[in-house]
């Protein structure tokens, strides 16, 4: 389901120098960016350092803490240059989160999360649907490796991979919920709803009518069924309301997705009662009717 393998650089790393430029482009822009918003003798001019984002975010497409495609060095230059900020955010495959890699953040002051792309809790679907090779109890290595290091883990989970009926997809993600909440160091779950990417196994089962992307409906059922887990829990459904993306009856789409992310901030199920449609018993009976060998039931 994931077509970031047909935009991979070509030997699977870049040069140390053209990495730091990367980091330094977007420090500038930031730079740029809070001298556009404070102009001098404004009374509402502010230090700069307050500008600046407490939290940063690094986002590689992959594994930051694989040394194939960000070195040691990097690694440290990079933590280096972030050291003033509150919080920094890694991602990476658990194999690869160790207590030494960690340190290179933590040890300058940074609160570190590490987000590792778990996809569900249950290895069978890992291993058959997604297609990843490493087990649950990896993941709680992990985590455990990440708190030793002073760092918090967040989950992402993978809402309907191929494979799955509607069903089996919320069976899953509020399993997958439940286990994460009992892993220590792991306090966030960003749940990922499946969506149609280009030059992928998930694209061709699509065009020939082997799978629809779940319901907006499936996402809030998940969200309100897990609120009451001790960890945070939320949802951003990539192209909601589009074909190739989560989406319900066209109607009621964006009010349902306005609903997810009012609840990101929340954490209140209650939004969810806020908002309905005629197509939820469509919904309802796509849950209770569809098998994983006769789906989708509906488009």
């Amino acid at each position: 389901m994931c077509g970031y393998v047909a935009e991979s650089v070509e030997g699977g790393s870049v040069a140390h120098e053209d990495l730091l430029a990367q980091i330094d482009a977007c420090l500038d822009h930031e730079a740029e960016n809070i001298g556009e918003q404070s102009s001098p003798g404004s009374r509402t001019q502010s230090n700069d350092a307050e500008e600046r984002a407490g939290q940063v975010k690094i986002y590689t497409s992959g594994s930051f803490l694989d040394e194939r495609e960000i070195p040691p060095k990097t690694r440290a230059a990079i933590a280096a240059r972030f050291a003033d900020r509150d919080r920094i955010v890694v991602e990476s495959l658990p194999d690869f989160v160790a207590e030494g890699k960690i340190a290179d953040f933590t040890e300058q002051g940074i609160e570190t999360d590490i987000a590792v792309g778990l996809e569900t809790a249950t290895d069978r679907i890992r291993h058959d649907c997604v297609n990843k090779y490493f087990d649950f109890a990896e993941f709680e290595r992990a985590a455990a490796d990440a708190e030793a290091a002073g760092a918090g883990v967040k989950a992402y989970l993978l809402l309907k991979p191929p494979f799955l009926s509607e069903s089996e997809a919320i069976d899953d993600m509020q399993r997958s919920v439940r286990r994460c909440s009992g892993v220590d160091g792991c306090h966030t779950v960003s749940m990922n709803p499946t969506n149609v990417q280009k030059y992928t196994m998930v694209e061709e089962l699509y065009y020939n009518d082997g799978y629809r992307p779940p319901w907006l409906w499936s996402v809030a059922e998940v969200l309100d069924s897990t609120a009451d887990r001790d960890v945070i829990v939320v949802s951003d459904p990539v192209g909601h309301g589009s074909d190739r993306g989560p989406h319900n009856c066209g109607e009621c789409d964006d009010r349902v997705q306005r609903a997810i992310k009012d609840f990101n901030l929340r954490q209140d199920p209650s939004v969810f009662e806020q908002v309905s449609c005629d197509c939820e018993l469509t919904w309802e009976t796509v849950v209770e009717r569809e098998r994983s060998f006769s789906m989708p039931l509906v488009q």
